[in-house]
């Protein structure tokens, strides 16, 4: 998989692909990751990519020229399945969603900033817009870097036990039953003896049940 980033902040999204799984990831040759400049794709003054909004009001307006220079000339080289915007008024990211974009070839993302991009990008270039949740940062940077990781992952290859993504929480709209390791006790405190049982059945019954507690306890919007 490929996925290729427009941003004006290249700088904040050096370390989330630099280490761990994401690293070992491009390593391996499963996943390219290309951070790209949205100001070298500016022709005007000072390689400037904002301007004043029409009709007043506070904050700048990622202009449209060096948005489209960029996705048009990385359109000429890659043919992408999503254009995607990193927006607060996006799709909320879900791992349904992340599972989906797993399968996915290649991706162009692209980061809010400011006020956001002039909405002529958003009708004629953008295919998907994702938020990550319902607050507001400083930019669409960080939100590129948990999509990116949430996908990676889900790669066959990146993780060392592929099974081990598809007992993660929300897989199956479940949070994941509590885990344990050794020492069997500690300061009095034991681990389940189903657990040290070896019957894998009655395990996978318990993890069930344990899930369906704890997603009843702190997420039961899960169960509708």
């Amino acid at each position: 998989m490929r996925i290729d980033i427009i941003t004006v902040q290249p700088g904040l999204l050096e370390s989330p692909f630099s280490h761990s799984i994401l690293k070992r990831a491009q390593a391996k040759g499963l996943l390219e990751i290309q951070v790209h400049n949205l100001r070298d794709y500016s022709t005007f003054k000072h390689n400037q990519v904002d301007d004043y909004q029409f009709g007043g009001g506070a904050g700048m307006v990622m202009m449209m020229e060096p948005v489209i220079n960029a996705i048009e000339l990385l359109q000429a080289k890659t043919t992408y399945d999503e254009v995607i915007y990193l927006t607060p008024d996006g799709a909320t990211l879900n791992q349904s969603m992340a599972n989906q974009l797993s399968l996915k070839g290649n991706l162009l993302l692209l980061c809010g900033h400011y006020k956001g991009i002039d909405e002529r990008i958003r009708e004629h270039f953008i295919t998907m817009e994702i938020s990550i949740g319902d607050y507001v940062l400083s930019g669409g940077e960080l939100a590129a870097a948990v999509l990116v990781d949430a996908i990676g992952r889900l790669i066959p290859g990146v993780l060392n036990d592929e099974t081990s993504a598809l007992f993660d929480s929300f897989q199956d709209h479940l949070l994941a039953p509590p885990v344990y390791t050794r020492p069997e006790e500690f300061r009095g405190w034991k681990v389940p003896e189903v657990l040290l049982s070896g019957d894998h059945r009655k395990i996978e019954d318990w993890r069930h049940t344990q899930a369906l507690e704890r997603t009843q306890q702190r997420r039961p919007d899960l169960l509708k």
